[in-house]
Parts: C-alpha cells; structure tokens; sequence
C-alpha cells in the first residue's frame, strides 16, 4: 500500500454500500481506462460525474489561453461522452473545496472518487477537499492513473528517490506498466437530487483570448491520432524524432497533459506495435523513454517541490542572469537573427506546440546564450504551449539551463547554428516559420555565439 504525504488515502478495499458519489475530473477528461471512475461505477448505485472551474488555476500567472481552450474542447467531447454513457456531467466554477462541500450535501453523495495529482498545489487543494468531505462522514478514494509508475513505486535500494534518469528507466522498465481499463456504464439504480450545473463556459467568460487554431479534442481524437502515430512516425521515431521539418513527433502530449488517453493505452498501442513490427523494437523503445521521462521529472516534482520556484540544485540560485528585457523580447517574438531560435518561437506563438529538438535549443539559447533566466522562459513556455505541464516543462528548463538533474550539465551549450544544419539541413523548418530568411529585413543575430559561450562557463565556473 502507498502513503501519500498529502494525507489522500491510498487504494483501499470495495467501498460497500454507496449508493451515490462523486466522479470528479481533473485531468483525466475520458471516460474509458479512468481508473477513479472505473472504480466508481462499479462500487456505487449511481455516479455523479462533476468538473470544477477552480479560480486559482485559471488566475495563475503561468495558465495560458491555449491550454484553456483546448481543455474546454476536451471537456465538450467529455460532456457527449459521459452522456452517451449514460451520465450527466456537472460543471462548477468556483474554490474546489466550497463547490465539493456543496456537491456533497447536494446530492447525499457518500463516497468520493478521483485520480491523484502530483504538483505541489493540488496536491493542497485535494489535501483541503479530502479533509473536508471525511468531516462529512464521506469515504475518499483516489487512484493511480496518470502515471503508470507513481513516485514512490520506484525507489532506490535504500528507499531514495532516484535524481538521475538513467538508472529511473531502468527500475521503471523492469516493473511493468498495467493494461488499460475497459469503458463502463454509469450506473442508475439510485435516486439522488440533481444538483446544478452551469453550461460549459467559453474560453472569454473566462478570461481568456484563444488566437491559435485548436487540436482535435477529447478521448477519440486522442485514439485516433495515437492509432495513426503507431502505424507511422513510430516506426521511424529513433531517427526521425530530431528532425522537426519530418514531423515525426507522435503530437501526443496535449492530449496526456489533459489526460484524454492514458499512458496505460499509450505504452499498450506501443507495445502491440512493436511486435507486429519486431523490427522496429529500438524505434519504439525510445519513444517509450519519452514517457519514462514524463515520470522521472514528476518523481523529481513529487520529492523536491522546492523545483517549482527555484533550481534543482541549490547552489545554482546563485547564477547572475543578466535579465535584459530587451533581448527577452526579440526571444519571445522570434527575431533573435537565430532562425532555427527563431523558427522554434514562431512555431510555438502560432500553433501552441514546438518539436522538442527546438524546445531544448530555443532554451539553451535564452538561457546560455542571452543569459536570462531559465524561470522566464519556463513561464512563458507554459503560457503558450497546449501541453503546458508544470513537471515536464519545469525539467526540461531546467535541464536545459544546466541546473536542474544532468549529472555535469553546465558545460553543454548547443551552437543554434550547427543545430539548424544538422536536424533542418535543407531548412525546410525554418522556411516554414521564418519566411523572410533570405530577405534584407530578417534581423542581424543579436549576440556573437562564441562570446555568450564563454561568459556562460565562466558564469558556471563562478559557483
């Protein structure tokens, strides 16, 4: 049995009796393979599927409007889903403490289910509702589901956890991974009071402008591209994966981030994939590490929080980042006179996405090069992307500013130049995104590489 420090309590026995509980979604927007909800329909005599609108996500600074539009997309498709299966989804807005309480007694609702999260302030806020709903008398149960290994499933011998990937993915691989859950019914026996729902808000009630064109949404468009990632760019991934002109990408992770497919059914299509296509065993193994990654960096966020506000390794608090306005501008804007820089940032201001190859190097060049500080660009990261994720997006900042869980990670500093010749030979990439390339009005690089790399080592050298 795991023991949560949240205080949330771990998989327990069936819960006899219940007649009627609360489904709440977070972000795990599907209805098949959701392990709180399977559990949910088959202990209860009728479920209440419930989503909360919380206010202090959507008022965060980091909370960007793409994310929030393609999570009400999602919550769309969820909201025909729960209905097709024979459910009613509620929508609420408001302090997910207050709007569970009244949720509660609404409905005369004994028990409450829902998948654990594992950043620092959901795990307060459900911390506050369990506290809550257990003063009512109302059993809590919260599951394993958006990871196939959670943090303290995977130690070191001495009961530690691991800080450095590799020997991660080895103790990851040798567990296993679960098999996904089949759809269920919700059940209907029980007679309950129908609590209010607001309608599904759009994205300017609240607050938010969305200026990109949206992915599909919700759990079918999530299969379908997965089906389509699994015959194709799959097959190829080991290679194709650092070329962003080919597109190879499996463009999987909004999808994962909002939990409208579970990496149980991910590592299962990889895995049916890799023996159709033995072949290809190498090729799908490195995209499985991808998804070992996503749990090392929230085994890194579950056991040293302190990650979110600040460096991995303290000492690197301590760094002089020059912090000029101005070259963080042109950064964010795409006009650094870096295309492959360039490239990457239009990318991600007009469609919410960047190849990941461009990820690390439009980081290492904000950090390395412009010296500014990994926590701006990280922000803004997570204000543009639709896979904005506080554990991968703070890990590969960090991995990229050389402060966070490399184990001699301060001395590699990518060269944009020979970047873009190697993985956008043709410029087929950076033609897309920086059209005026061969124009007199694209702009002069706005720092010498050579220079920002050795005051780079020697600010390092310094700590």
């Amino acid at each position: 049995m795991l023991t949560f420090r949240t205080g949330i309590p771990a998989n327990s026995g069936h819960v006899a009796g219940v007649k009627v509980a609360i489904h709440w979604f977070r972000a795990d927007l599907r209805v098949q393979d959701n392990t709180a909800l399977h559990a949910a329909c088959g202990e209860a005599e009728r479920v209440v599927p419930v989503f909360i609108f919380d206010p202090l996500i959507l008022k965060a600074r980091d909370t960007g409007a793409p994310i929030v539009g393609f999570m009400l997309e999602c919550l769309r498709a969820l909201e025909a889903q729960v209905r097709d299966a024979g459910g009613r989804l509620i929508f609420r807005h408001g302090p997910p403490e207050r709007e569970m309480e009244s949720l509660l007694r609404e409905t005369k609702a004994t028990a409450l289910y829902f998948n654990r999260d594992y950043e620092p302030m959901a795990r307060k806020r459900d911390a506050a509702v369990t506290k809550m709903a257990q003063g009512l008398g109302v059993e809590v149960r919260s599951f394993k589901d958006a990871v196939a290994h959670e943090p303290e499933e995977i130690l070191k011998n001495d009961g530690t956890p691991f800080r450095v990937f590799t020997p991660y993915s080895r103790a990851w691989r040798a567990m296993g991974a679960g098999k996904a859950l089949p759809k269920v019914p919700f059940p209907r026996a029980a007679e309950f009071a129908q609590p209010k729902s607001l309608a599904l808000p759009t994205s300017e009630e609240l607050g938010f402008k969305v200026e990109i064109p949206l992915p599909k949404a919700g759990e079918d468009a999530a299969r379908e591209r997965l089906r389509e990632f699994c015959a194709g760019d799959l097959l190829r991934y080991a290679e194709a994966r650092h070329f962003p002109a080919l597109g190879a990408s499996s463009r999987m992770s909004p999808h994962l981030r909002l939990g409208t497919i579970s990496p149980r059914e991910m590592l299962g299509a990889a895995e049916q994939a890799a023996e159709k296509h033995p072949a290809a065993r190498r090729q799908i193994d490195t995209f499985v590490s991808e998804l070992i990654w996503r749990e090392f960096y929230r085994q890194i966020l579950w056991y040293f929080p302190h990650v979110a506000e600040s460096c991995f390794r303290p000492e690197y608090d301590g760094l002089k980042w020059e912090n000029d306005e101005r070259l963080f501008r042109a950064w964010c804007e795409g006009r650094t006179g870096f295309p492959m820089v360039d490239a990457g940032m239009r990318q991600l201001n007009t469609t919410g996405w960047m190849h990941n190859r461009v990820r690390m190097i439009t980081a290492m060049f904000l950090t390395k090069d412009l010296h500014i500080s990994w926590q701006w660009g990280e922000r803004y990261f997570m204000q543009k992307l639709l896979d904005a994720d506080l554990a991968s997006n703070n890990g590969g900042w960090q991995w990229s500013a050389g402060t966070g869980t490399d184990a001699q990670p301060w001395f590699r500093i990518f060269n944009p130049i020979s970047q873009a010749q190697k993985f956008d030979p043709e410029g087929r990439y950076i033609q897309q995104f920086v059209p005026e390339i061969n124009l007199l009005t694209y702009p002069a690089p706005i720092v010498d590489h050579a220079t920002q790399r050795l005051k780079t080592l020697e600010m390092f050298k310094l700590i």
